[in-house]
């Protein structure tokens, strides 16, 4: 079994900082995806930012130049630093990973979600 685990988040005023970690746990082989997604009361879960293991990494447009991610694969984590926050970030972040599993094959697997709430 594969785990994300997110840590990070919590209340912020518009304009701050904020970082989320997440490390993927557990028997995997091979990570094909690490991202970010995002999930606000009433609206679908969206992509907030990925990498690929071709090393592409891509933003979800309201993000660009506020987040960046940062990845080891080495130590199976995705980071992301989030910048000059908004109240319309205010959502539960997921972690999320595409990854070769031991035994069953390549599968998606999701973190628990971290709430980051950005007052204004």
């Amino acid at each position: 079994q594969v785990y994300p685990v997110e840590s990070g988040g919590g209340l912020v005023q518009a304009g701050e900082s904020l970082r989320l970690s997440c490390e993927v746990q557990g028997r995997f082989l091979k990570i094909n995806t690490l991202a970010w997604y995002r999930q606000a009361p009433g609206k679908a879960r969206d992509m907030v930012a990925s990498w690929g293991s071709t090393g592409r990494i891509i933003y979800e447009e309201s993000v660009k130049g506020r987040f960046t991610i940062s990845v080891d694969i080495a130590k199976s984590t995705i980071d992301l630093q989030m910048g000059n926050l908004k109240p319309e970030d205010t959502a539960i972040y997921f972690c999320y990973t595409n990854a070769y599993d031991f035994g069953t094959g390549t599968h998606d697997y999701w973190g628990q979600g971290i709430q980051v709430t950005v007052s204004s």
